[in-house]
């Protein structure tokens, strides 16, 4: 990765570029619903947004990764859910997504985290130790592209629920059940 790109905490000044990029990161990707610059906007309407990276490169956010607190059904607690994650096009298979997605776990295990899922490509993923839980689920995902990584060793069996800002699929997502936009 270019030694010149900063990994750091997203700014309220940074909010609208994160939805250019996130927009453009997932314009070609037909597995994409194009929603995901809506769900960034509802986690962080319903300030869910347990951690908001952006990489930055000469002044210039090129990249954004979000974390977002998960539930699981049996009542494990501190494990969050990754994504998502965007690049611009022009940086992609550059490292940016790798190093945000790294400093993103460095993090969340810094504030005690003891997990974290996501749904995704399997051999991207497999390169963090993300894996397969047998007992672990996401209902109405496959078990090939879900993936968990515990912080503690500890695999907890149930089904996991993301916020329901996942769900958003408009701009009016951003107001979650009665709450307003920032």
């Amino acid at each position: 990765m270019n030694p010149k790109i900063v990994i750091r905490n997203e700014t309220a000044a940074d909010v609208s570029v994160i939805n250019e990029v996130t927009v453009a990161a997932f314009k070609t990707l037909e597995m994409s619903n194009h929603t995901e610059q809506f769900i960034i906007a509802a986690l962080r309407a319903a300030k869910a947004l347990a951690l908001s990276l952006v990489a930055e490169e000469e002044g210039r956010v090129i990249g954004h990764v979000a974390f977002s607190p998960v539930i699981i059904s049996d009542g494990t607690r501190n494990w969050y859910g990754l994504g998502p994650v965007s690049v611009l096009p022009a940086y992609q298979r550059q490292g940016v997504g790798k190093a945000l997605i790294r400093e993103g776990l460095a993090r969340l295990k810094a504030m005690n985290a003891q997990g974290c899922c996501l749904v995704g490509h399997p051999e991207y993923y497999r390169k963090f130790g993300f894996k397969n839980m047998p007992g672990l689920v996401l209902e109405g995902v496959p078990q090939e592209v879900f993936f968990a990584l515990s912080f503690d060793g500890q695999t907890p069996q149930g089904a996991v629920a993301f916020h329901e800002a996942f769900k958003a699929d408009g701009p009016q997502a951003g107001a979650v059940k009665g709450q307003g936009s920032n």
